[in-house]
């Protein structure tokens, strides 16, 4: 059950409602997490911001497998159906690879290796060990690469983290409970 209520439009700080009337025209909704998030102009814009950097860092399919790997460590149903739905729709990932995905893999061996490092870093909050950097390293990951896998598990831990405390409404189809895939 939701911890906070989304803001309706009439109440939604000036701060604020530049930043959320973009991601509502972009995506043809308002999230309700977005619309929860808006509370605070300055937690929500810093995270549009750091969202809207990101966004040029890796591809989209890497992107988007990181969120689903993140998400699944930190337990965040929210941000597990958004990642599921935007990975298959956006970064057109088939089912299996989301699955995959969320365990932290991948099929492609490039990716696999950003994943195997995205859930390292969240599992072991950062303290990786040489070996660790040395195998995304011979993945072909430059130091730059590796400080934006960084970047991302910090971003969705964020929003991982929001949604945990406060339980928005869901508004993207369920995906299968962790125990289940």
């Amino acid at each position: 059950m939701a911890r906070t209520a989304p803001l309706k439009p009439e109440h939604v700080p000036a701060e604020s409602k530049a930043t959320l009337d973009a991601f509502s025209k972009g995506l043809g909704f308002t999230p309700t997490m977005m619309a929860s998030f808006a509370q605070s102009p300055i937690a929500f814009n810093a995270w549009a911001t750091l969202l809207g950097s990101l966004s040029k860092a890796l591809d989209v399919k890497t992107r988007d497998s990181i969120g689903l790997a993140v998400s699944e460590v930190n337990g965040c149903d929210y941000c597990l159906t958004v990642h599921s739905f935007t990975a298959e729709h956006m970064a057109k990932l088939p089912a299996d690879e989301i699955v995959l995905a969320r365990k932290g893999h991948a099929k492609d061996p490039k990716r696999d290796a950003a994943l195997q490092f995205a859930r390292k870093v969240i599992e072991t909050r950062g303290q990786v060990g040489d070996a660790d950097l040395k195998a995304v390293r011979d993945a072909g990951y430059t130091d730059a690469n590796i400080m934006e896998i960084v970047a991302l598990v910090a971003m969705y831990s964020l929003t991982n983290f929001f949604n945990n405390v406060f339980d928005p409404e869901k508004d993207f189809p369920a995906v299968t409970p962790a125990g289940e895939i």
